[in-house]
């Protein structure tokens, strides 16, 4: 199949590919109004007068859609052309927040308004995340998919470091509407650039939708390192934003200084994101799954930390090693991914391991809900970097993990071929 990549073969950066800049300007325009976005949604609900349960209601709204829709994205991520849906789902986005704001702005908003919208910006994500993880493996060659990985992170990762201050900024000084608004503005930008694309869908296959689905299934489940992965993979993701996410801010007011301590942490957590991104741009490990087993593991050390009751230097440390470690996972895993998984399958493979770790949301909070009447927070916090470091461990014993390394084109055939006797088999 022609895919956009073909005619760059012998570039020698990804930023060379107008297609890729093109791609990459898309994710990073986008990013500027997802980065405020969750900001505004918050103050938005509050604005209308709802509280912690009208706030819960909007949130779940936004990510049922992602879990309950992210089969059928993966699906036709693998049978129709990944940009046009890239340029449907941004759309659809566009149209959800656009119409969030004008409700906002006039004083109309209400709970099931807001959860509404939400609920069409959760299904738009759910097209757009497979449809996005095989269109990088279309766009760029093979050998530069490391780099094109990192180069992707490097400019949202910079957006989360900026994003939630500029979105204060712009929340308090002109209301939650106008952050709402540059949301949807972005998404209509990127809509449009990715419009441009013009990726060739994968060649069609005579069999139905639900036998594309069992084959999937199939191929997935004949994957060891795949499904080993992605079920470690829920675990740890559980486990870290039930430690993080949800009791870290309680710690930080008890044992340091509340919100400003709290806020230094997260800013330690997002400046190793971007470290990590720039680790990924010169170190091209061989052993890709392997070090993206090790390297997730990090996150265990500033749950850790703070379960101990360390000097907030050291804890600040424990989480810019952890954001360092979480990035190059990230970069890692997707580039094991798309060398190991044939371009017509990689929809599907993307959306069975994002659904596992979408599930990972709703039962970290649970699990920690349920715990919280018998344990202490420090409790929970040593358990749930225990957590992390045993799905680390277990995953390490699984051999798949020592197979899925770096690929040269020779070898990436040959894979290819194994792949697809296992799926038979």
């Amino acid at each position: 199949m022609k895919t956009a990549a073909e005619p760059s073969r012998t570039v020698s950066t990804p930023l060379k590919i107008g297609a890729f800049r093109r791609f990459a300007s898309a994710g990073l325009i986008s990013a500027t109004g997802t980065a405020m976005a969750p900001l505004a949604l918050a103050y938005s609900v509050i604005e209308q007068g709802g509280g912690a349960g009208s706030l819960g209601l909007v949130l779940a709204t936004n990510t049922v859609p992602t879990i309950v829709f992210l089969l059928m994205g993966g699906l036709f991520a693998d049978r129709l052309s990944r940009s046009r849906l890239l340029f449907l789902g941004n759309v659809l986005a566009a149209g959800a927040q656009g119409a969030l704001a004008v409700t906002v702005a006039t004083g109309h908003a209400t709970t099931m308004s807001v959860a509404a919208c939400g609920f069409v910006s959760g299904t738009a994500a759910s097209f757009t995340v497979p449809a996005a993880q095989g269109a990088v493996a279309q766009i760029v060659p093979e050998e530069h998919l490391q780099q094109a990985n990192a180069l992707l992170r490097l400019p949202s990762n910079a957006v989360k470091v900026l994003g939630p201050v500029v979105g204060g900024f712009v929340v308090a000084a002109s209301g939650a509407a106008w952050a709402l608004a540059w949301d949807a503005f972005t998404f209509a930008v990127a809509a449009v650039l990715l419009l441009g694309l013009r990726l060739e869908a994968p060649p069609a296959t005579p069999d139905g939708v639900m036998a594309d689905l069992r084959a999937g299934w199939a191929g997935f489940r004949s994957r060891t390192w795949l499904w080993s992965y992605t079920a470690a993979g829920t675990v740890l993701v559980a486990a870290w934003l039930a430690g993080f996410q949800l009791l870290g801010p309680l710690v930080a007011a008890r044992q340091y200084v509340g919100a400003r301590d709290w806020g230094l942490i997260q800013a330690a957590f997002a400046s190793g994101l971007l470290a990590g991104t720039l680790v990924c741009l010169r170190w091209k490990p061989y052993r890709l799954l392997m070090v993206a087993v090790v390297t997730g593991g990090a996150l265990a050390l500033p749950l850790t930390a703070m379960a101990c009751g360390v000097p907030l230097l050291l804890v600040l440390v424990a989480a810019l090693l952890a954001g360092i470690g979480l990035d190059v996972a990230i970069v890692a895993w997707n580039t094991a991914f798309q060398q190991h998984v044939p371009r017509a399958e990689q929809g599907r493979m993307s959306a069975f391991n994002g659904v596992g770790e979408r599930l990972a949301i709703p039962l970290g909070y649970l699990v920690t809900a349920l715990a919280a009447h018998s344990w202490s927070s420090r409790g929970i916090l040593l358990a749930c970097a225990g957590t992390i470091a045993l799905a680390t461990v277990l995953n390490l014993c699984v051999p798949d993990v020592y197979r899925v390394n770096r690929l040269t084109p020779s070898r990436r055939s040959r894979a290819s071929d194994d792949d697809r006797e296992a799926a038979q088999a």
